[in-house]
């Protein structure tokens, strides 16, 4: 199992079709390579997008080039292992033990006997969760 902390910016785009594929074009065509993906509704007919890269310099070059607005840099975890029963559910066994809240998590099958998951936690949490996690 492996865990390490990333970093993530997100952008706020309208909730119409083909945001994110618009979004995502352009990072690619930068040749920004992203480690997790993640999108949502947010408010006001708005969604989330969350870029998870270790290349923030170079996304925040794109957005400025399509006039987007990204956040602040904020921090995450990722982690990637062996996909087994309960694979998931023992990542966040240790952080309850810890008393990390967890504010959100995605996980996903990988194929190949590998599943990855992303989290996240309020920041104040990051350093107890890197802890528990061996990140």
């Amino acid at each position: 199992m492996a865990a390490k902390k990333v970093t993530y910016v997100d952008i706020k785009v309208p909730s119409r079709t083909g945001q994110a594929a618009a979004v995502l074009k352009a990072v690619a065509d930068a040749g920004v390579s992203l480690q997790a993906f993640t999108g949502f509704p947010d408010r006001g007919g708005r969604s989330q997008l969350d870029l998870v890269t270790d290349q923030v310099g170079k996304l925040r070059r794109v957005a400025k080039a399509h006039g987007w607005k990204l956040s602040a840099a904020k921090r995450g975890f990722l982690i990637q292992g062996r996909d087994r029963v309960g694979a998931v559910q023992r990542q966040l066994a240790k952080l309850a033990k810890r008393g990390v809240n967890v504010t959100a998590v995605d996980a996903v099958t990988a194929g190949r006997g590998r599943f990855g998951m992303i989290l996240w936690v309020k920041p104040r949490d990051t350093a107890r969760a890197a802890r528990a996690l061996g990140a």
